[in-house]
């Protein structure tokens, strides 16, 4: 059994600030490669953000460049998602997620899924 779990969401205003954090069981996945995918309500699953097994290689969506920021501990076995300046279109559910596959920006590249936290931004 592999378990994903995130934290963090909530409700913010536009321009505010929110950091979610992700947490993996065993902890030998979080050395997996890692990533965030959002959903909003009638909205495909879209990719927000990965990192490389040591952390040293970052893709981040050309959607969220600038405000949001991709990160990882591998001693505490965790993954966050910083997110500044902060948009209602930002607005979804945010899924960690970690695998070994070579389709980093697809959701096809990972095995491993949290339940989702929530993020809602409001005007």
């Amino acid at each position: 059994q592999v378990h994903v779990v995130e934290s963090g969401g909530g409700l913010v205003q536009a321009g505010g600030s929110l950091r979610l954090a992700c947490a993996t069981a065993p902890p030998t996945y979080s050395l997996y490669y890692m990533a965030w995918f959002r959903q909003a309500p009638g909205k495909e699953r879209e990719f927000v953000a990965a990192i490389s097994r040591l952390g040293d290689v970052t893709t981040i969506a050309d959607s969220v460049k600038g405000r949001l920021t991709i990160s990882r501990d591998n001693a505490k076995g965790t993954v966050n998602l910083q997110m500044n300046r902060l948009l209602p279109d930002d607005t979804a559910v945010y899924y960690c997620a970690a695998g070994a596959g070579i389709r980093r920006t697809s959701e096809s590249g990972y095995s491993y899924w949290g339940q989702g936290t929530q993020v809602t931004v409001s005007s």
